[in-house]
């Protein structure tokens, strides 16, 4: 395990213990989180070795690197996920281009994109959701972003659905990938957020901490402090509405054993109404992120 004397995203030394949590997917470990008191980004700490992180993901049951529809929990998971497929799509708008992927799973949302006359790049590190890709959809994802071989300044969009919490460089990361953006070029990037409802609600049994697989964990505030330490701006916010209903569901499972649907569903639909009516924060929040020199 590795222990980090200093934020990071701001490099702050001084921060707290925020809370603590057990991983329920893989090693049944128990995984501090600790929160800076500049930035306030909350971070896993300690976290294990890079090279060692893989060895957390090895479960049947994590969904998003399988297009497994066994069981109703699976099913209703593969169903929404092309339902919000289109919505993706969408948000990219009309203009098309160059457009760069980290994290894309079984390669399901670049090859609907690909389908609207993108030209597609994905990266993925699970070889069993890239052979997923490759089989389904004859995309060849990049297995990491070193290797990644794009011209500077060429590409229009970058996609981070639910990864940056993955990361473990956030800052060299995202320089990284802000030196392939085109000057009015932007970034997605959707990440759960702590400071919702439903996390406030199951606490330790949010299962949106799904430690030790999410590193960072991300709030309104430490969001825009990381972006705009990168020169960038954040220029828009909108919520993943299904993010509340299918997280608090998993926060039953967690917290009683089972997967109570009318429970998970009404403290998803209280998560919405929460935001919707007092503060705005969702369970999920995707933001769009620009060169803080775009027009």
């Amino acid at each position: 395990m590795i222990k980090l004397n200093e934020c990071p995203s701001c490099n702050h030394t001084g921060f707290k213990t925020y809370i603590s949590c057990k991983d329920h997917t893989v090693s049944k470990e128990k995984f501090n989180l600790d929160r800076c008191q500049n930035c306030k980004l909350i971070f896993t700490n300690p976290r294990p070795e890079e090279n060692k992180l893989g060895e957390y993901y090895k479960s049947k049951d994590y969904i998003s690197h399988t297009n497994s529809k066994k069981g109703i929990f699976n099913y209703l998971y593969q169903f929404v996920r092309k339902l919000t497929i289109k919505q993706k799509v969408n948000m990219l708008g009309d203009k098309k281009g160059l457009l760069l992927e980290i994290g894309s799973g079984t390669g399901d949302l670049l090859a609907a994109c690909i389908r609207d006359r993108w030209v597609g790049v994905g990266v993925e590190p699970s070889l069993e959701a890239r052979k997923i890709a490759l089989e389904n959809h004859q995309i060849k994802l990049i297995e990491n972003i070193d290797n990644i071989n794009l011209k500077p300044n060429s590409v229009d969009c970058i996609m981070m659905w639910h990864v940056l919490e993955h990361i473990p460089k956030l800052e060299e990361t995202l320089n990284l990938l802000k030196g392939y953006l085109k000057n009015n070029g932007k970034i997605i990037i959707a990440v759960p957020n702590s400071a919702s409802y439903d996390a406030k609600h199951y606490k330790e049994n949010w299962a949106a901490y799904d430690v030790p697989r999410h590193l960072t964990h991300f709030q309104k505030e430490s969001m825009k402090k990381l972006v705009t330490s990168q020169g960038l701006k954040v220029v828009n916010q909108k919520p993943m509405l299904f993010d509340s209903f299918y997280v608090s569901m998993l926060s039953e499972k967690i917290k009683t054993g089972n997967i109570k649907f009318i429970k998970g569903t009404l403290i998803g639909l209280l998560s919405n109404l929460s935001a919707l009516l007092i503060n705005k924060e969702y369970s999920s929040i995707i933001y769009t992120i620009k060169s803080e020199k775009a027009k």
